[in-house]
């Protein structure tokens, strides 16, 4: 072995630990999986059948004996134990050694509770983390993934829209000065189109459609050219499968609460900012990141409601796991940014 680093032995991971996707970045190698956060278990024992895109494509599919489940709601963990076991099969996969502890960075949304923060914290040690497990928060690493300059004296507006929450945070001198964490992202646009097919035409789909449906037709404001498409689903009157034409202006109604939550978390947060940092963010504008910031016609909502101009990171799947990375290369100096199991 060329060198005797001792935290390289380890192979130190980040874990981007999203409702939606797992992301781990490993050190020195970047990210290496990215799958979503999803567990098909075997009812009798409880025993995992299939973890990630393998359990994703069966969920709404299963038999009576598999369950598929989703260990995390709005951002937190719901199903510790297969949490946990999620958590072992992902770190194994990265890890060859079973024996190492790695030293780990895990990201959680900024308003999340101390008793939901040591939640994370077990779950990492239990899953084979060395202890203590750093923390960082959601927004502070979307920001430095998204190559924000957090460390100046500078105001830098960051909207991070996952699956279970909204991060929404203005970051000056390497700290949050004001944040808001909404329960409200890309799982709530899933189930008001889900709500918006019952209710209107009397169809029921399931989870995986209605977010196919979100990403192909969604949008926060009007297309040029508004789309149509065939949906199937089984009609809830007669039981039997039923297709309807579903058109993008639709869609765009069935998620209009929702998206006005997003904006209205925005507009608060901006309220809230000290007149200093706002002038700043007037300047540089407002950094949309997170699955959230694909949806269409989302920075141009966002600008005509606050009047920023409005940026959307390079790769904003990826901005928090990248962030939490770039936070574990330089955990020395990143140190107060992130908390350890302890504080």
């Amino acid at each position: 072995m060329a060198r005797s680093n001792p935290l390289a032995l380890g192979r130190d991971i980040a874990i981007d630990l999203g409702t939606a996707n797992t992301l781990i970045y490993v050190r020195g190698q970047g990210v290496v999986l990215n799958e979503p956060s999803v567990v098909a278990l075997d009812v009798a024992d409880g025993r995992p059948v299939a973890v990630g895109e393998e359990a994703k494509r069966m969920m709404g599919r299963t038999p009576g004996h598999i369950r598929a489940v989703r260990p995390l709601k709005d951002g937190v963990i719901a199903d510790f134990e297969v949490c946990e076991k999620m958590l072992r099969y992902f770190i194994q996969r990265v890890h060859s050694s079973r024996w190492s502890k790695p030293r780990m960075v895990i990201c959680v949304p900024s308003g999340i509770t101390g008793v939901e923060q040591r939640a994370v914290q077990d779950a990492a040690e239990y899953a084979g983390a060395r202890k203590p497990v750093h923390i960082i928060e959601e927004p502070m690493a979307a920001a430095i993934g998204a190559d924000l300059p957090v460390h100046e004296p500078s105001g830098n507006m960051i909207v991070d829209i996952g699956g279970g929450t909204t991060e929404v945070a203005v970051i000056s001198l390497g700290g949050i000065v004001t944040a808001q964490s909404l329960r409200v992202a890309g799982d709530e646009l899933d189930e008001a189109v889900v709500a918006f097919l019952k209710k209107e035409f009397s169809l029921a789909v399931g989870e995986r459609t209605a977010e196919d449906i979100k990403i192909q037709m969604g949008s926060a404001w009007p297309f040029a050219e508004e789309m149509k498409a065939e949906i199937r689903g089984r009609d809830l009157i007669s039981g039997l499968p039923r297709t309807i034409t579903l058109s993008t202006d639709q869609v765009r109604e069935a998620i209009a609460e929702p998206v006005a939550a997003i904006v209205d978390a925005v507009r608060t947060t901006l309220d809230k900012t000290p007149p200093e940092l706002a002038a700043d963010i007037m300047h540089q504008g407002i950094t949309i990141t997170g699955g959230g910031a694909l949806l269409a016609g989302i920075d141009r909502r966002l600008a005509h409601e606050t009047g920023m101009p409005i940026n959307i990171a390079p790769d904003p799947l990826y901005s928090v796991v990248i962030g939490s990375g770039r936070a574990l290369e330089n955990i020395e100096m990143m140190g107060g940014l992130l908390s350890q199991s302890g504080d």
